[in-house]
């Protein structure tokens, strides 16, 4: 039986191009990637620092990409707190463009979750240099 993992995924920078406060372009295979995470039983999670107007456009444009999330901003959907501060939910994943390393591409975020090994999850690591870097 598969593991079914609870996902948060940014907005600005990874699901679409960064021009907050307008929506980016969608990158590419972001939405295909999300729908098919969705299908194969996962719980998605949007959490962005946008809030009010701003939050409310990604959700549609989420939405009239064919991606309705299970919590926004949110660990669970009943949660009660102050959206106007951003706070750390809980997830088994996050995916972010600010993520040491930067992001990655969406068909190979697919690939790393669906092959069966968690250690495909880890960056990969790279010849350290002089200083151990």
């Amino acid at each position: 039986m598969k593991e079914t993992l609870t996902i948060a995924v940014d907005f600005d920078g990874t699901i679409v191009d960064d021009e907050y406060p307008k929506v980016g372009k969608a990158k590419i295979f972001a939405f295909q990637t999300l729908k098919k995470l969705q299908e194969d039983g996962h719980r998605l999670i949007l959490w962005t620092y946008r809030y009010g107007k701003e939050l409310d456009d990604a959700v549609s444009f989420c939405k009239e990409n064919g991606i309705t999330f299970y919590a926004v901003n949110k660990s669970f959907p009943e949660e009660e707190f102050d959206p106007k501060y951003s706070r750390k939910i809980n997830a088994d994943l996050f995916i972010d463009d600010r993520n040491l390393g930067g992001m990655i591409g969406w068909g190979e975020i697919y690939q790393k979750l669906t092959s069966g090994n968690s250690a495909n999850l880890q960056p990969e690591k790279k010849k350290k240099g002089w200083f151990g870097f």
